[in-house]
């Protein structure tokens, strides 16, 4: 017996589904956003020079990008759910361990771990995928990244309410407790709400594929390999900004992980307000690679914004900026994979996208801190700006190779 989509069934259960979907990963969204804020200065409690903070993020992400083709590529044979429930479930367990870290080398590891764990980002696409008709994707993909987008709006937010500065390292514990609750609360709602969007078929289980085996097959559809490229290039910017905002923002600003915090917020309900009500109509109107590139280039322009703020007040306007870019451009990716992809395949190479992400998470904080530390607090923004165009150019190629051939199956197997 094997595993295959059920077909996108046209009454409501579909949308119970990702309601229920939306919830959990909402939980698990705002336990991410409550920690990510504090990293830089959890880090400083530790002892940590800024190369050795960007090595914990860079260290999340390498632990996702050897963990997405995994748990796609598993969720494609044993189902969404139970992959589900493991991973959120590590990332209880990996919170737990980071607020006890002795040092900064044990809590590069605990975030190594954490990010086996969390490399579940391609299930969850799964799950949307094979719950939802094609031409609707780009429009649910938008809902589940404006689930994404509400965890940072409430998680920041309560990160910034249940920090506790003046307590030292225990008023950074606080919120990393918190981050673990939710992350329990998440796992029991895929243990008890969530439903199964695989069905089994009777017939011979397909080969197993060894690790990042699809590499080839990616590489040879037009589509696919230009919009990993995408993935690969925007979310080295992305992430060479988030892992040195906090050392910015105190170098410029004299902030602290309260202002972070609010500053993360404000970036999430700008995201949530697009990605729920507006990306997928620009996508349907305009196509779904015209508005990748646009949203590439506008979240260079809030990279920009950020390092010409004269004022404080003025860096989370330019970041907001920056969030309606990020609104249109996971969503349109995962939306251009899913179409470029057969049923069967689509976990796999969602979850080669999302190892390309990691890849680009891996680097572009390491990246970012030595610049930051050798160049200067700007360098980490100005490079990630820079970046962004040869992402939209990328991006318009992908729009010409869907113009070319809408859909370029994989081979099977």
């Amino acid at each position: 017996m094997i595993q295959s989509p059920a077909p996108a069934p046209t009454d409501h259960s579909d949308r119970r589904a990702l309601a229920v979907l939306f919830a959990i990963v909402f939980i698990n969204l705002v336990g991410f956003g409550l920690v990510v804020p504090l990293l830089p200065f959890f880090g400083e409690s530790l002892k940590a020079a800024p190369w050795q903070v960007a090595l914990m993020f860079s260290a999340y992400s390498v632990g996702q990008f050897f963990a997405e083709p995994f748990w796609g590529r598993l969720s494609d044979r044993i189902g969404r759910k139970p992959v589900l429930l493991i991973t959120v479930a590590a990332n209880a367990v990996g919170y737990l361990m980071l607020a006890f870290a002795p040092n900064i080398w044990v809590a590069i590891g605990i975030r190594l771990f954490t990010g086996l764990g969390a490399g579940n980002v391609s299930t969850v696409q799964g799950y949307v995928a094979d719950v939802t008709p094609p031409e609707k994707r780009a429009g649910r993909m938008g809902l589940i990244g404006a689930a994404f987008g509400a965890g940072f709006i409430a998680g920041p937010g309560l990160s910034g309410v249940l920090v506790r500065e003046d307590l030292g390292r225990l008023g950074y514990q606080l919120p990393i407790f918190a981050a673990c609750g939710l992350a329990i609360l998440a796992a029991l709602g895929v243990l008890f709400l969530l439903k199964e969007s695989l069905v089994r078929r009777d017939g011979p289980a397909p080969a197993r594929a060894p690790f990042l085996g699809g590499v080839r097959d990616a590489a040879a559809n037009p589509v696919v390999s230009r919009v990993i490229l995408v993935t690969l290039i925007y979310m080295a910017g992305f992430s060479g900004m988030e892992s040195t905002f906090g050392l910015f923002t105190g170098a410029r600003f004299g902030w602290g992980a309260r202002e972070v915090a609010f500053s993360f917020m404000a970036v999430g309900i700008v995201s949530v307000i697009c990605q729920s009500a507006v990306t997928g109509r620009l996508s349907q109107r305009f196509g779904e690679s015209r508005m990748l590139a646009v949203g590439c280039l506008l979240f260079g322009c809030g990279l920009l914004g950020q390092m010409l703020a004269p004022v404080g007040w003025a860096v989370p306007v330019a970041m907001s900026v920056g969030a309606f870019g990020m609104a249109m451009t996971m969503p349109n990716i995962s939306a251009m994979i899913s179409r470029a992809t057969p049923p069967d395949r689509q976990g796999a190479m969602l979850g080669l996208n999302m190892a390309a992400s990691s890849s680009g998470r891996m680097f572009g904080p390491v990246v970012a801190g030595a610049m930051f530390s050798g160049l200067g607090h700007d360098w980490p923004l100005a490079v990630g700006a820079a970046l962004m165009i040869p992402a939209a150019l990328m991006a318009v190629n992908a729009g010409r190779a869907v113009a070319r051939q809408s859909t370029v199956p994989l081979p099977a197997g």
